[in-house]
């Protein structure tokens, strides 16, 4: 069984996040290296520049949003590879730096990924 969390890269790091993988194609302003306690950066995994531009982060592109993403992470190499970390480490944190917490990257691919993963 496989665990996959969510969380601001800003929170602080807790015991129980695991593997921590930063999921953003952009580093977060203002955090340094040291402070992230990032295990991996898969920058891959991120929507592409383009969709992120778009999206911008407005509610009412949600659900377009998270079409596209689909699209793009169907098409991804990326997507293998954090499936073996999760398989490989069991318990894995998402980190991402937008500041909604409703309409974010790390909701569509935690729900795509638990699609893909076996119970």
């Amino acid at each position: 069984m496989h665990e996959i969390k969510l969380k601001r890269v800003y929170e602080l790091i807790a015991k129980g996040d695991g593997f921590r993988i930063l999921i953003d194609r952009l580093w977060p302003r203002g955090l340094s290296k040291e402070k992230g306690h990032i295990d991996l950066w898969l920058k891959a995994i991120a929507p592409s520049a383009a969709l992120r531009k778009w999206f911008n982060h407005e509610p009412g592109k949600w659900q377009e949003f998270v079409e596209k993403y689909h699209e793009e992470l169907e098409q991804s190499d990326a997507v293998n590879e954090i499936i073996k970390l999760i398989k490989k480490h069991k318990n894995v944190t998402l980190l991402y730096a937008a500041g909604d917490t409703q309409h974010n990257n790390a909701i569509v691919l935690e729900g795509f990924l638990q699609k893909k993963l076996p119970n």
